[in-house]
């Protein structure tokens, strides 16, 4: 007699394989393994009552693992600063802090005296070292917090004086002038989308002005017949100037000349800056405060303040990114395309002998996260069939490129360059039909 059918049931992976398998494996360490141990009996039960093939368990169980938390992506889209993946990647050095600063710290400790001490004073040293021309600092949990705070302790019940072609829109329908009148302030809008004039803010002013506001453009740019008033001449108005220059730039650079920058802004007069901390400075998201040492003193001691303070993770991160400012943010903005030429060069050879076509195109990278929008950075990609794009978005890692014209390219810019070999692998996974 010949040997019957195999029983499908006893071709279902044993549970010890299973957990084996990397990703099992490493998710066991992060969930506990016996969490996943009851993932994988709940796909292989399945399997025996014939919902799924034995082959497709393990995948089932990957699938059914819960989201410990956001997943690292490989951002191969050529926007520095992209919203949508949590802008800045902090540095190694911000990394070790924050893992350092997860067990008990001495965030609000003297430990000489054994008494409370000023809050995040760590953080707040380095950022006033950082910027010596700020009199005081302080520090929030985001840019538009920071912009909140001034608005509540400045000019709550009072007058906001601003150009009308400030009023921006600062990202997923939230709008500047909603954000300010609702800490009690009133906007007092000058001048017109396109010219506004310093006899504008000067005819607005009055017994009921908190301050005038001047607000970067950080995410559009406005051509043509235009007209604006520097930090410089509204500080001759006698009034307090609030300047929001959005994208954290301390000091100058010259690959970014039409940012404004913290320390300009202060010598130019401004009494208070407002700054994001997850922008062009590399670091966690934080809303940084600058400026006179009776302003921030005024904010620091506002009641809302305690409701916008900042933990003790944000404060170490932005503690390291201010020691050691080769943020990845920073080496992206300033990488050598040449340099990137020949790692997306090599990354296409050794798909080409793996039997993957690619091609080797010129692309253009951009700043994003709301700053320098006239910036536009030579850069380099790999350019593979658009049917590559949803599987490697939806793979892991996934991999994040754009799609031009039928092509989807994969700019390394961004890519750290011990991933690039992660990359490849990604890219092979996907079935080839080129």
């Amino acid at each position: 007699m010949g040997d019957g059918p195999v029983d499908p049931r006893r071709r279902v992976p044993r549970t010890d394989t299973l957990l084996a398998d990397p990703v099992l494996a490493t998710a066991a360490v992060a969930l506990g393994r016996e969490q996943v141990k009851a993932i994988v009996s709940h796909a292989q039960g399945r399997a025996r009552r014939g919902e799924l093939n034995p082959d497709e368990v393990r995948d089932a169980a990957v699938a059914a693992l819960p989201t410990p938390g956001p997943r690292v992506v490989l951002n191969a889209t050529g926007v520095v600063l992209h919203t949508n993946l949590g802008r800045a990647p902090l540095s190694s050095a911000a990394v070790a802090a924050v893992v350092a600063a997860a067990g008990h710290t001495d965030v609000e400790l003297d430990l000489v005296t054994g008494r409370r001490a000023r809050r995040g004073r760590g953080a707040l040293d380095a950022l006033a070292a950082a910027v010596p021309d700020a009199g005081a600092v302080h520090v929030v949990n985001n840019g538009a917090a920071a912009l909140v705070l001034a608005a509540t302790a400045m000019a709550a019940g009072r007058e906001i004086v601003v150009s009308r072609g400030e009023l921006v829109e600062i990202g997923d329908g939230f709008r500047l002038p909603d954000l300010l009148e609702s800490t009690g302030a009133r906007l007092r809008e000058v001048g017109t989308t396109n010219r506004t004039t310093l006899a504008d803010y000067a005819a607005a002013l009055g017994p009921e002005t908190g301050f005038v506001l001047k607000v970067h453009p950080s995410n559009f740019r406005v051509t043509g017949f235009t007209s604006a008033v520097g930090v410089r001449q509204l500080a001759t108005l006698g009034v307090p100037v609030v300047a929001d220059i959005g994208s954290g730039l301390l000091g100058a650079d010259p690959l970014l000349a039409d940012e404004p920058d913290a320390a300009s802004t202060l010598r130019a007069g401004a009494a208070l800056v407002t700054a994001s901390g997850d922008k062009l400075l590399g670091g966690p998201q934080a809303g940084l405060l600058l400026g006179d040492v009776e302003v921030i003193e005024r904010l620091r001691r506002h009641p809302l303040a305690r409701a916008l303070r900042v933990d003790k993770l944000t404060l170490a991160a932005l503690a390291a990114t201010l020691h050691q400012p080769d943020t990845p943010t920073r080496a992206a903005l300033h990488t050598d395309p040449g340099a990137l030429r020949e790692r997306v060069e090599r990354l296409r050879d050794r798909l080409g002998a793996d039997g993957r076509k690619a091609e080797v195109v010129p692309a253009v990278a951009v700043v994003g996260g709301g700053g320098a929008p006239g910036v536009e950075l030579d850069s380099w990609a790999l350019s593979l069939p658009e049917r590559y794009a949803v599987p490697l978005r939806t793979g892991d890692p996934p991999v994040l490129g754009r799609v031009v014209r039928g092509r989807l390219l994969l700019d390394l810019r961004c890519v750290p360059a011990d991933a690039d070999e992660a990359v490849r692998e990604a890219v092979l996974r996907v079935p080839g039909e080129d």
